[in-house]
């Protein structure tokens, strides 16, 4: 067996261009076993259950459908991409737009924290554990422009660095992101692991179209037409943010 060589230095920008390390990576980081705390969030199921529009498999599926087509789902997708292609182009007014944009397009405080926390988390065990170089730069520019860490954009941004195939990239981030929304709906109404996977199966070509759609789009033009239209669930994480009785964050 052939030998890998030592960790590569602090200074250098470690470009992962053998496909299988670049999977490997993306496993890992989207694993429900890397520490960003996802499992506490719930993007307003909790309360969309206690109103009754959530109840039912059919009715979870649906609703994390429209998150993905209409919410943060495709909100996410944009700025995911944009990270993605300024680390790839070193492109630093494209990763300024991200970063501030990350930070007030989100439709409620839950939505905001359920962001910048998981963001703040991956940065931090990303340059504990893993050596993905460069990542220096995007901390500066989050701490020049008083906007806090980004989920989507950190990831993006990562891999982009390393040099992750954009597409698979983002067609990993967003199976973790709908992931985790079938996770905190199996354990809210609830329903069986199986319901889950059914959903998530349900949800492949809608994920696939999604990618498929973002990376056709340019990048000017997903700027000019970012933003969510998911009223209802942005709504929802409104009334969560009182709601008496909660097991979830948001």
């Amino acid at each position: 067996m052939q030998r890998q060589g030592p960790a590569p230095a602090r200074g250098m920008i470690t470009m992962v261009t053998d496909p299988d390390r670049g999977l490997y990576r993306l496993m890992s980081w989207l694993s429900p076993s890397f520490p960003v705390g996802a499992y506490s969030y719930s993007h307003g199921i909790e309360f969309a259950f206690e109103a009754g529009d959530v109840t039912d498999a059919d009715s979870l599926l649906a609703w994390i459908e429209g998150i993905l087509e209409f919410g943060a789902g495709r909100l996410d997708g944009v700025l995911f991409r944009c990270a993605w292609q300024a680390m790839a182009s070193n492109d630093e007014a494209l990763l300024a737009w991200a970063i501030d944009t990350a930070d007030i397009m989100r439709g409620s405080r839950e939505m905001a924290l359920e962001n910048s926390a998981q963001g703040a988390a991956f940065m931090e065990t990303l340059q504990k554990s893993w050596h993905v170089d460069g990542l220096e730069r995007l901390n500066q520019l989050h701490a020049q422009r008083a906007r806090p860490v980004s989920y989507p954009v950190v990831v993006g941004a990562a891999a982009g660095l390393s040099g992750i195939d954009q597409d698979k990239a983002l067609t990993a981030y967003l199976h973790g992101f709908i992931s985790n929304l079938v996770s905190a709906g199996v354990r809210m109404i609830p329903l069986g692991q199986t319901a889950g996977q059914q959903i998530l199966f349900a949800l492949e070509a809608a994920v696939a179209t999604a990618v498929k759609n973002l990376l056709a789009a340019s990048i000017t033009d997903l700027q000019a037409n970012i933003g969510s239209a998911a009223v209802m669930v942005d709504w929802s994480s409104m009334q969560h943010e009182t709601q008496y009785t909660r097991i979830f964050r948001s």
